[in-house]
Parts: structure tokens; sequence; C-alpha cells
């Protein structure tokens, strides 16, 4: 997979963590943790299972890096790549246990104002529906809405055709539209 000729910002440090610098794989995860934990975080809706994939990617990351071949795909798209296969299996195992806890709802019992209860209630009930989508269509999603990424970039990321992403995207905006269309009036 070819980085369309981007100058890849972490070759140099991939490269260093590859022979051994510490440094070098402590700068990798201070550039990306954040975003491999909010990836994590909206595949799954599980903080701690987020901070475990994430934590996976890295032990990747510290791993292969001796292999890494700078040109063959950007490293943040490789990243993602890991933290989409981990999440994936995460969510088969889900479906193949059952949920102690289905059905539970705990609500804070703490007052707030009401814009602000609004506005979490809103939030929690868009989580919610991306995380019923179809897995394809909530990563890719995820990975255009909430991680910035480019549709080129997720298209490698999901290593599909661009094509393929925008028809992911728009299934998945109008499975959106139809689940909120009571929420928002349309």
């Amino acid at each position: 997979m070819s980085d369309g000729g981007v100058n890849d910002p972490d070759a140099e440090y991939v490269r260093r963590a590859g022979a051994g610098d510490a440094g070098a794989a402590s700068t990798l995860v201070r550039r990306h943790l954040p975003r491999m934990v909010a990836l994590a975080h909206r595949m799954l809706n599980d903080a701690a299972e987020a901070e475990d994939v994430a934590q996976e990617v890295f032990l990747r990351v510290w791993r292969e890096a001796p292999r890494w071949r700078p040109g063959a795909a950007k490293f943040e798209t490789w990243m993602h790549r890991v933290a989409l296969n981990l999440c994936y299996d995460r969510l088969r195992r889900r479906r193949e246990l059952p949920d102690p806890d289905a059905g539970l709802a705990l609500r804070d019992p703490a007052p707030g104002a009401p814009e602000e209860m609004q506005a979490r209630e809103r939030a929690a009930r868009v989580r919610a529906e991306v995380g019923r989508l179809p897995e394809r269509q909530r990563a890719a999603i995820t990975l255009c809405c909430f991680q910035d990424l480019t549709n080129i970039e997720a298209a490698a990321a999901l290593e599909v055709s661009v094509e393929a992403l925008e028809s992911l995207l728009a299934r998945g905006r109008r499975a959106l539209r139809a689940a909120l269309a009571d929420e928002w009036g349309a």
C-alpha cells in the first residue's frame, strides 16, 4: 500500500524505535495514544477496553518497528488498521458471550444544568446509535468524523477503495439520520 507520496512524519521515530530507542517509542506514544484511545472508545463504547486496545496497539508498534518499511503505508494509517482489527476482535467476542449487564442503565444522580444534561443525553444517544451501526460503517464514521482522517487515509486503514469507503459513510449517515430523526425532528 502506498502513502500516495505523502511524507510520513513518523518514519524517523519508527526507524529509531525499531533500533531500540525508547525515547522515539515514547514520542510515538505521546503523538498517537489519544487518537488510538478515542478510536477504540468510539468503536467499543467502553473506556477500559479502549485503554487495553490502545496499549496493545503500542505493544505491536514496539514489536513491529524493526520490520517497518517506510513507504509501504503511512505509519498512522497502519496503527488505525491495527486498532480497528483489535476492536473487531473484541466486538466478535462480545457477540459470543452474553452480557451480564444488558438492560442495566445507571444514571448520574447529580443534577446539572438542563442544557448540559440535554447535550449529554444527545451525545449519549449519538454514541449509542453509532454503536449500533454495522462494524464497517461504524469504523468509517469513526475514522472520518471523529478521528479526522481523510477519505483516502480512512480507506487505507479499512483496506477498501475510496468509493467503498464513501458508500459505507453514506449508508452509515443514512442509518444515523433515520435513527435520530425523532431526536432532531428530521
